[in-house]
């Protein structure tokens, strides 16, 4: 089986030209699934760039939501749209509400947006303003405190998510990919070929997620976990565990481009 995975594609900033040759690169290489790691659009655009994908690429198009994805909007009401139209289209599969999919008889597939909890790092002292806190409804009236309550609350959010998914998939599967937007772990939060500093960690990092991996993968030491996210638009490999490895995706504005094909034994 093989699977196409991109991240952090922003087709908001590219032309029509540019997307059609993201798409044409994608359909050249024939996978049987592509896997779309979030920052695809913003909400202004991302129904109709999601649909174009479709009808570019037909074929199963796994994806989680990313930060810009809910810029000019909120996280509840972009998930919603989201989920009303996948639930009436082909190939379009939104991760979030999809639960764990098999893949192959030893394989699946579990995704979630996640988000950057502000737990790594510094926080308090990081003057690090991210456009998140300003273009996304849920964030642009709250003062640094509130913000840092709703940072925990939504990572807490996909570490339940995860949790949840990994019990049910770890009994019936040797392999499990999750396809996440934010790095779980310090050690995967790459940017222009170094880690995060203290500064930048709590807005780029979900560390209740990367608990989650931990715990669970090593109570299952003859499984294996691999991660793809990205957000950083850096691209990087760390091993955690023997059995828990994070590819971090690299990314260009108004360049999306395709990561390493991933092959999967049937």
């Amino acid at each position: 089986m093989k699977i196409l995975w991109a991240t952090d594609i922003h087709l908001n900033l590219a032309d029509s030209q540019t997307l059609d040759d993201f798409c044409y690169r994608i359909t050249s290489i024939k996978p049987d699934a592509v896997l779309i790691g979030g920052d695809i659009a913003d909400s202004t655009s991302l129904i109709t760039t999601l649909l174009a994908l479709e009808a570019k690429i037909q074929c199963p198009i796994y994806f989680v939501l990313g930060n810009h994805d809910y810029y000019h909007s909120s996280i509840s009401a972009i998930r919603k749209q989201v989920g009303d139209v996948t639930d009436s289209t082909t190939y379009l599969k939104y991760l979030g509400n999809t639960g764990v999919v098999k893949l192959t008889a030893t394989t699946c597939l579990i995704g979630h947006d996640s988000w950057s909890d502000g737990r790594c790092g510094d926080y308090c002292k990081s003057n690090v303003m991210l456009n998140d806190y300003k273009l996304i409804n849920d964030f642009n009236s709250l003062d640094k405190q509130a913000r840092l309550i709703k940072l925990h609350e939504l990572g807490d959010e996909a570490a339940t998510f995860f949790r949840q998914q990994l019990t049910q998939a770890l009994p019936n599967f040797q392999h499990i990919i999750i396809l996440t937007h934010v790095p779980p772990f310090p050690e995967a939060c790459w940017h222009e070929g170094d880690l995060s500093n203290d500064d930048f960690l709590p807005h780029f990092c979900c560390k209740a997620t990367g608990e989650v991996f931990v715990e669970l993968m090593s109570q299952y030491p003859e499984k294996n976990l691999t991660v793809l996210c990205g957000h950083t638009h850096s691209g990087g490999v760390a091993q955690i565990l023997p059995n828990l490895v994070v590819r971090t995706g690299r990314a260009v504005y108004g360049q999306p481009n395709i990561q390493d094909p991933i092959f999967i034994k049937e």
